[in-house]
């Protein structure tokens, strides 16, 4: 009996071992990780296509040890504030959102949502890409989060049913759908419209039912959330240059070994080039098709522009001092090479 009970000691200890989950080696090869990400746009949209590709370098590269799902068309979250909310708080891993309501997290961020802010893509990418971009996206880990790298929705522009708009007073009483974010509302209310935010996810049936009359947004959204349906008129007035976020959660980017982030950092950036390049094919693309689909489409003057530009200098006004003249300075410079 003595003989037996270490003998039985040691089967179990044995069988104990091999029911747990499988433990890291030193470089953490024998781990493996799911990486859910949600975001609202459809499957045919360019932030999608640019993550199909996303989570195809992620799982090869990886041998496997990365698995990712991905959930677009709003499938877990209506709106982008929720899924921020749920990555900050490790209900899921990732998600791609629109940058402006990343400022309800972290007021930094309200510098991007400053109208007439960039004339050019490219003056936009050498500020998100460069000092400024990176200061923001290491100042999101205070928040819980781990800013990738800045994707690209493209200009916004205005729509509505009742006519085009070419000058502020076209929006004055519009009741107008504007993002999830303080300066953004600000901004339409400025140029005369009742404005407040609302959940995108819901926004179709909102403009169908007439609860909004107006909202604006990329050209590639309108087409494939088929918003000429319930918008007649669109105008390009290229007010914001809107940036989308690849955004982690802080500890689960933490948590990965070095060789599995630095997959994850190539991948995001190439995810990035991806993506801007799509979405900038689709903005030619879907804007023909809303003209095939009925939407009178017009263009602005330069001279219409600078009355809306002027129109919104009371919101720098109200936001420089609060966003940091500095930061506003940075993104302003961008623009002297473009």
């Amino acid at each position: 009996m003595k003989k037996i009970f270490p003998l039985l000691f040691i089967a179990i200890l044995i069988m104990s071992a091999c029911g747990r989950p499988s433990t890291s080696s030193s470089e953490g090869s024998e781990d493996t990780y799911t990486i859910r990400i949600a975001h609202l746009v459809p499957e045919e949209q360019s932030s999608h296509v640019a993550a199909v590709t996303f989570k195809e370098k992620l799982e090869k590269e990886s041998d496997g040890r990365i698995k990712v799902e991905l959930y677009p068309n709003g499938q877990l979250y209506g709106s982008d504030r929720e899924a921020i909310e749920a990555v900050q708080l490790g209900n899921i891993e990732m998600t791609i959102p629109a940058v402006a309501p990343l400022a309800s997290f972290n007021e930094k961020f309200l510098v991007f949502d400053l109208p007439f802010l960039f004339n050019s893509n490219e003056a936009a990418y050498k500020a998100l890409d460069g000092e400024l971009g990176q200061e923001l996206m290491a100042d999101l880990e205070k928040n819980d989060l781990k800013g990738l790298v800045f994707g690209e929705n493209g200009f916004r522009h205005m729509s509505n049913n009742k006519g085009p708009i070419e000058s502020p007073e076209d929006v004055k009483g519009l009741k107008f759908r504007t993002l999830e974010n303080p300066l953004h509302t600000d901004t339409f209310k400025a140029f005369g419209a009742n404005a407040s935010p609302f959940a995108f996810g819901e926004l179709y049936t909102a403009l169908q039912q007439g609860t909004y009359d107006a909202m604006e947004c990329p050209v590639s959204l309108y087409y494939t959330n088929k918003f000429y349906e319930v918008q007649d008129y669109l105008s390009l007035t290229g007010h914001v240059y809107a940036a989308t976020a690849l955004i982690m959660n802080n500890d689960f980017y933490n948590e990965l070994p070095e060789d599995l982030k630095k997959i994850v950092n190539e991948a995001s950036e190439e995810y990035r080039d991806e993506q801007r390049g799509l979405a900038q094919k689709q903005d030619v693309e879907f804007l023909n098709k809303l003209k095939e689909n009925g939407m009178q489409v017009n263009e602005l003057t330069k001279e219409q522009r600078d009355a809306f530009r002027e129109a919104a200098s009371s919101v720098y006004d109200q936001y420089v001092p609060k966003i940091g003249e500095d930061l506003v300075n940075k993104a302003l410079e961008a623009n002297n090479e473009y």
